[in-house]
């Protein structure tokens, strides 16, 4: 089921377990988890993307061998917060994984996830090279921390 509303998402989860994070690009899918408690994302590995199908399976593995049971899925938004064609393929990724895998998903504002990736592998004096293998699974670290503090925040409300 996906949920646009991060209430209604964080609402429909079990009190415990991971969550993922996702970063969906043309050529490859940065993945973060959550620990069991959803405080801290943790980047883990880039999918290289192929076809639909070997890039549900691959992150229905993920999913699996980590008991994950909800999905954040970064929607890359244009600056002025509208959405374009990017985050219309975003949609319709969403809409053809869930139809695969039942558990919730959301979106989260994904703008700046990759500068700020970006930022914080240069001030740790990451070679490029090293950058370009881990800047996606970075980037959705962001996005799954954000929408982890977003929790917090409602929690703690």
């Amino acid at each position: 089921m996906i949920f646009e509303a991060i209430e209604e998402f964080f609402a429909a989860l079990p009190s415990a377990g991971g969550v993922i994070g996702l970063d969906l690009g043309t050529k490859t899918i940065g993945v973060a988890v959550s620990d069991q408690r959803r405080c801290i994302a943790t980047p883990q590995e880039t999918v290289r993307r192929k076809k639909f199908t070997t890039d549900a399976e691959a992150l229905l593995a993920i999913i699996s061998e980590r008991g994950i049971c909800g999905i954040v899925l970064g929607l890359p938004r244009n600056m002025d917060g509208s959405e374009g064609p990017r985050a219309q393929s975003t949609r319709a990724f969403a809409r053809n994984f869930s139809r695969l895998c039942p558990l919730p998903l959301t979106y989260w504002d994904e703008r700046l996830s990759t500068v700020a990736a970006e930022r914080a592998l240069l001030e740790g004096d990451t070679s490029r090279a090293r950058r370009a293998q881990v800047i996606d699974h970075v980037a959705a670290g962001y996005i799954l921390q954000g929408a982890l503090d977003r929790l917090a925040h409602l929690q703690n409300g």
